[in-house]
């Protein structure tokens, strides 16, 4: 395919979605990822890289609408890099995720034996979130429209929204979102309103300065409850400007429960504060799931969509397969979520978590909900599963692990500590099949897989959650 190169214009015809949500199409047999197409689209496409084994392209012109598609609810489809799957049916998306799961686990897990189960659907598909990160930006998204005007409505250097799919340094000023709850989008134009005229400016990637950085807005679905996390970065001025903006939304939102103020000075783009004050109310919220309470704080990581998580839950429950008896270690616990949920059907939980603030909650969790045999413990599983035999001096053997790592995975040294524990049912969950089918492989040296559940956390997104569960061979 040497006379395909950057730049070149080419019709495919779409065959599927891969992992990570582009479209698969093939000419002569090499193989080209177009991006926001569905399969059964016949489109004009450009080529915008090509390697030797791939391409990957942009959609110029739909030529042929697929048979599939659906009118997008969101008047910002197309453009904010979130709901890439919107104008495909809901059930064609749960089939899609279950296939691209089978392929994660086949092609990087080396898997021949086809053990997953059709994708769990999730209860709500719009507004399901209870968390949504919006970024604030000196360079905002400038919509087809605008550019065809001698002067703009809104100026170029500021923005608060959701990044563009592909840029990180550019954000669209979003005026409506079908992911989190309308109130949080009531907050969003609150708070852009007010930054926008504060005289102080957002922050630049390039150059690393400006003051405004992230707005993260967590609701209770249960409780109707909001946290506000307001992100910056240190300034002389900076507590006068939040203080007046903590007054704006008491009097114009009594939803927002509570207020916390990070102060960030990293340069990368995390939503996460190297320190945190709060402005106003507990500084936490608290959500219901399966009958427990449970306490979030800013930084805490709890499932994004509170429905779903349920299901999730229970999912991980049958692969415990619980008699009354047995110890179970939860590794990356969180607010305790899970140890909680599990502790009725064992006889001890022991949760192990990296951040201080969701261990904190996690303990409060357990108390709240008169759950008594569970334990948290703080720390790095790299360090902590350093020495399986020395762990174990201090906490009782599991007869069950369930591991919820971060998207990256676990780190291998984790995965092989983890195998030297030897306990005789793991119970792996996972937003990132990718990362899960690199650590399944490593395990199934030992382990034998049983089956893996997709849980559709993320309506609308290429993203899944996955359930594996593998017993000692």
């Amino acid at each position: 395919m040497t006379q395909l190169k950057k730049g070149s214009e080419i019709e495919l015809v779409v065959e599927g979605l891969t992992f990570g949500g582009r479209g698969l199409a093939r000419i002569n047999g090499f193989v080209i990822f177009i991006d926001r197409t569905l399969p059964g689209q016949r489109v004009l496409a450009r080529i915008t890289r090509k390697k030797s084994s791939y391409a990957q392209a942009r959609v110029v012109e739909i030529l042929q609408e697929s048979p599939k598609a659906i009118a997008p609810r969101c008047l910002h489809f197309g453009i904010c890099g979130g709901c890439l799957w919107q104008n495909l049916p809901y059930p064609d998306q749960l089939a899609v995720k279950r296939d691209l799961v089978w392929e994660c686990l086949t092609h990087i897990g080396g898997l021949s034996e086809d053990l997953v189960l059709p994708t769990l659907a999730s209860p709500q598909i719009y507004f399901y979130r209870n968390k949504m990160e919006f970024s604030f930006a000196s360079r905002r998204w400038l919509l087809a429209e605008e550019l065809s005007l001698d002067q703009l409505e809104k100026p170029r250097d500021f923005g608060l929204g959701l990044h563009v799919r592909g840029f990180y340094d550019r954000v669209l000023d979003i005026e409506e979102c079908h992911l989190q709850s309308p109130m949080s989008m009531s907050i969003l134009k609150q708070v852009r309103r007010f930054a926008l005229t504060s005289g102080l400016p957002p922050y630049n990637t390039r150059d690393h300065t400006g003051f405004w950085r992230f707005l993260v807005v967590r609701d209770s679905k249960h409780t109707g409850k909001i946290l506000v996390e307001l992100i910056t970065t240190a300034h002389r001025n900076g507590e006068i400007v939040v203080a007046q903006l903590a007054d704006l939304l008491r009097q114009e939102i009594p939803e927002v429960s509570t207020l916390v103020h990070g102060i960030s000075g990293k340069k990368a783009q995390v939503a996460s504060a190297d320190s945190q004050e709060v402005i106003f109310g507990p500084g936490y919220i608290e959500e219901h799931l399966d009958g427990f309470r449970f306490r979030i704080s800013a930084s805490a990581f709890f499932q994004t969509n509170s429905m779903a998580a349920a299901i999730l839950l229970d999912q991980v429950a049958d692969g415990c397969d619980l008699t009354g008896s047995e110890v179970v270690w939860d590794l990356y616990c969180g607010t305790g979520t899970m140890a909680i949920g599990l502790a009725n059907a064992a006889s001890k939980v022991v949760g192990f978590e990296l951040v201080p603030e969701a261990l904190a909650d996690a303990q409060i969790n357990a108390e709240t909900n008169g759950v008594a045999n569970c334990e948290f413990v703080l720390g790095d599983m790299k360090a902590l599963l350093k020495d399986p035999p020395r762990l174990i001096e201090n906490y009782p053997s599991p007869q069950v692990v369930v591991t919820d790592p971060p998207r990256a995975g676990m780190h291998p040294s984790v995965v092989k500590n983890l195998i030297a524990l030897s306990p005789p049912r793991i119970v792996c969950v996972s937003c990132n099949p990718a990362t899960l089918a690199r650590d399944l492989k490593m395990l199934m040296q030992t382990y034998r897989l049983l089956r893996v559940q997709p849980v559709d956390m993320f309506p609308h997104t290429p993203h899944i959650e996955v359930v594996a569960v593998l017993e000692r061979k």
